[in-house]
């Protein structure tokens, strides 16, 4: 009991030390110019965004994590970090945000203070990236905690902010990660003593950040499925699917897990699919794959963003077209779907699940069945729908974006062709068991101050609000 003790004391001590230095960093860059918390935040762009940089840390993501591959993370790291700085441009985070005159309110913008980024080994740079830039933006500090495989290559990245916001005069404590080695421990005290923590990874992370004591913004879980309706163009949806079910291995939370195909686009689309780079497993190989992949019923990690060839020879599947596909596909059509279905949850690796369905009722039914077990609230994906089917997807689904005709794995975290904020963390809502069902993006790193001035008065009569209930209930 004594070591055990000791030890606590010990991490509250690190701790208490890093949140010191960042404390007092942010409270001189507190009182900082809208145009230097925008040179900040460009700043900690340009530290990703330059070239040489930006492949160095990818290629040592890969290496470190094991997961994804080097040319899509460099894809992954400018596009995201370019759409985030497209996004904040002109973005007002320093002063008054909004004036209300015939409300009386003022609102204005002020820091957070020092922000716990919690961050995932799948998006090892552009996860801490996003964050450090959004943080910036609103003035505040941010200590990031990466998980233990990506502690190396967070590190590095660090650096290369520390090392711009030097040329600012900024202080380099402004951004800072946990000392390695990660541990559960040190980011458990690290959530308890920051003014606010953005958790991006594993469950048990993001539950941790609800149960820290401090304000948290959580993300829920994937497991995207994707609806392909009677009016789809079967070469079009398949380009977009395969698109983004290879991209970085399948890495990312927005990648189908599964498609649900109306039955009058099931051959044609099959057919696409494969010349898109897609192999189905025949009933025999669906057994072997799921045997490797679900040991015990829970994913084995060594499947995890790994390539589909590898995928397949892991499992044992010896089809010469294994050897060289995009992705693996497996027909559950029929299927439960839960537990007992591995294949229907999330597989974080290019394995996409196929159910063919009647009708675009049907498909509504059956996504809604998937996420029972798992994904709700995320998001789900459909292809040639009608407005009304669009709609359908909006008020029967428990999602918090439908995302229309659009490459998913792109389109979920923003995109150049939607309006949606760029992040790589997306809230979820009370269906994923999170605050907040948004991209997650600068305004979550703001408090708002609102002055409020007297105004006309606005009298509140019975018979004008509640006329109409009593002609019709009755008083």
């Amino acid at each position: 009991m004594a070591i055990a003790v000791a030890i606590e004391d010990e991490e509250v001590g690190v701790v208490e030390a890093l949140l010191a230095r960042a404390r007092k960093a942010q409270q001189a860059f507190a009182g900082a110019s809208q145009e230097t918390a925008d040179f900040a935040a460009q700043a900690a762009g340009w530290a990703l965004l330059e070239p040489g940089r930006n492949r160095s840390l990818s290629v040592q993501a890969v290496a470190d994590t094991g997961f994804g591959n080097v040319e899509d993370k460099v894809a992954k790291n400018r596009r995201k970090t370019l759409g985030l700085l497209r996004d904040l441009r002109g973005a007002r985070s320093v002063g008054v945000l909004r004036e209300d005159p015939v409300g009386g309110i003022t609102e204005i913008a002020r820091p957070v203070g020092v922000v716990a980024a919690i961050t995932p080994s799948t998006n090892p740079v552009a996860t801490p990236a996003n964050n450090i830039i959004n943080a910036l933006k609103g003035r505040n500090a941010v200590v990031l905690a990466p998980a233990p495989k990506a502690t190396g290559v967070c590190e590095r990245l660090v650096g290369f902010v520390q090392v711009e916001l030097a040329k600012l005069g900024l202080p380099p404590e402004l951004v800072q990660m946990l000392p390695p080695p990660a541990s559960k421990a040190l980011t458990r005290e690290l959530m308890r003593q920051a003014d606010l923590v953005a958790a991006t990874g594993s469950r048990s992370n993001v539950r941790a950040a609800y149960s820290s004591g401090t304000p948290a913004l959580g993300v829920g879980a994937g497991n995207v499925a994707a609806i392909v309706a009677a009016g789809a163009e079967p070469a079009l949806a398949a380009s977009r699917i395969a698109e983004s079910e290879a991209f970085d291995n399948a890495t990312s939370c927005s990648s189908e897990n599964s498609l649900v195909i109306v039955d009058s686009r099931w051959d044609e689309l099959l057919q696409a699919l494969t010349a898109a780079g897609g192999v189905l497993t025949s009933a025999g190989e669906a057994a072997r794959l799921q045997a490797a992949m679900f040991p015990e019923g829970k994913l084995a990690p060594v499947f995890i963003a790994k390539p589909a060839p590898k995928i397949a020879a892991l499992a044992g599947l010896e089809r010469a077209p294994f050897s060289v596909c995009r992705f693996i596909m497996v027909d559950e059509t029929g299927q439960a779907t839960g537990p007992a279905r591995p294949f229907s949850g999330e597989k974080l690796s290019p394995v996409l699940a196929l159910y063919r369905v009647p009708d675009f009722a049907t498909a509504i039914a059956q996504v809604a069945s998937i996420y029972d077990y798992q994904g709700k609230g995320h998001s789900v994906g459909v292809h040639g729908a009608s407005d009304a089917e669009i709609m359908r997807c909006g008020l029967e689904l428990p999602v918090c974006r439908v995302i229309v005709d659009q490459v998913h794995a792109v389109a979920t975290g923003g995109a150049a062709n939607n309006g949606l904020p760029v992040s790589l963390s997306m809230g979820c809502g009370t269906w994923g068991g999170n605050s907040f069902c948004e991209n997650l993006n600068y305004r979550h790193f703001l408090n708002i101050t609102r002055i409020v001035r007297p105004i006309a008065p606005r009298p509140a009569y019975e018979e004008e609000l509640l006329g109409e209930y009593w002609s019709r209930y009755g008083r």
